[in-house]
């Protein structure tokens, strides 16, 4: 099973988001860099001789400081790559700032900010318990809500004294170079540690789930490298060799394959809505059949007369309840539920057009509910 230490390790991944603390060399000082972010992010001093970073910086006011409009004048462009934004208010001013930092970087790195925190929102959502501690929890929260690099620091901010907040956000290149070199080889230590699955266990939801993780978790290094060549590759990673994410999306793929579905559906009529989830199966990757394996799709089916009065047409309800079933705990992966009405001046016509309109709720609703299901898929950590 898919061990805590590597949640752990990957908590730390995103609580970097926010901070410069350097990533740990070794699993038994995960927890302590984890603790050592949430201090720093909660208002402990800054590096000695530098501005405080965030929300502890201290606003200036008076004369107007140089690097508002020149920040190299300040920030030596050799040692930090610099942005500063605007705004009504301070909190408006560092996100800009942020954000244009990460511009500096290139469209592709702030769509892969974008991955990792949909992924720490997930966390702070509790879809994966990574800790009890509050602090921790809240600084996950803080770093989705950041949008910056990691070593990302707001250094200063000015306000004009009469409607507008200026922020200059720095990142110090080389503590990035290393910090971001130390990320991709811990990066590639948990990918290691997630594709690393018993073959008797490895057409599973949750085998799936490892490689579609491993994905995520490669887009994000490749985009450290991306970093790496902006603030100088002195870390010795080579770009070149770092396997991409579609390589584990294919292998993810492929797992699906090898996985059956059996489908199981009680009071059908012709085989009809058993044809319908199967196609939806299939579509998805899944290998449709069978009574014996892991996984079963059980479904029943119910068409029943209904009456309405001063209606000449008959009506036939429908009602469909399925759910997919892991055998080995009986657990309920994913449920779903349709119901609907269809008439006709014909009994037999309105029970037609309630097992089409049945298949077509089926192929539609059911096919996109368990792509977002898979989608969402993270490893199981008991």
């Amino acid at each position: 099973m898919f061990k805590m230490k590597y949640v752990m390790a990957l908590m730390v991944m995103v609580l970097l988001m926010g901070c410069a603390s350097k990533p740990p060399n070794r699993e038994a000082e995960a927890v302590a860099a984890a603790n050592a972010a949430v201090r720093q992010m909660e208002g402990s001093s800054a590096l000695a001789a530098r501005p405080q970073s965030g929300s502890s910086a201290k606003v200036s006011q008076g004369k107007q400081p140089a690097w508002v409009f020149a920040p190299d004048s300040v920030y030596d462009q050799n040692s930090f790559v610099t942005a500063v934004g605007q705004g009504t208010d301070r909190n408006q001013a560092e996100r800009d700032a942020l954000g244009r930092l990460v511009a500096v970087f290139g469209q592709s790195v702030q769509a892969d900010l974008k991955t990792i925190n949909t992924y720490s929102e997930a966390v702070s959502k509790g879809a994966v318990n990574v800790s009890e501690n509050t602090s921790v929890q809240n600084a996950i929260k803080i770093s989705a809500q950041m949008d910056a690099l990691i070593g990302a620091e707001i250094e200063d901010v000015w306000f004009d004294s009469k409607s507008t907040y200026y922020a200059v956000a720095a990142l110090e290149k080389g503590k990035a170079a290393s910090l971001y070199g130390d990320m991709i080889r811990s990066n590639e230590r948990i990918i290691a540690d997630l594709i690393a699955i018993p073959q008797a266990d490895r057409n599973t939801l949750d085998s799936f789930s490892r490689y579609q993780l491993a994905a995520t978790i490669a887009d994000v290094n490749r985009i450290y490298a991306n970093v790496l060549t902006v603030v100088g590759n002195t870390s010795g990673i080579v770009p070149g060799d770092m396997k991409r994410g579609d390589a584990y999306r294919l292998e993810a793929v492929d797992i699906t394959k090898s996985i059956p579905i059996g489908v199981i559906v009680t009071d059908d009529r012709s085989n009809r809505i058993k044809d319908a989830f199967a196609s939806v199966l299939t579509k998805q990757g899944f290998r449709s059949g069978g009574t014996d394996g892991r996984y079963m799709l059980q479904v029943r089916v119910d068409f029943s007369a209904t009456d309405l009065p001063n209606q000449q047409n008959k009506f036939i309800r429908y009602a469909i309840n399925a759910n997919l079933i892991d055998t080995r705990d009986s657990s309920v992966l994913l449920p779903f539920n349709i119901t609907g009405r269809e008439g006709h001046l014909s009994l037999s016509e309105a029970e037609n057009r309630a097992v089409v309109a049945a298949e077509k709720k089926i192929g539609d609703s059911y096919g996109t509910l368990l792509s977002n299901y898979l989608a969402s898929l993270l490893p199981n950590t008991k």
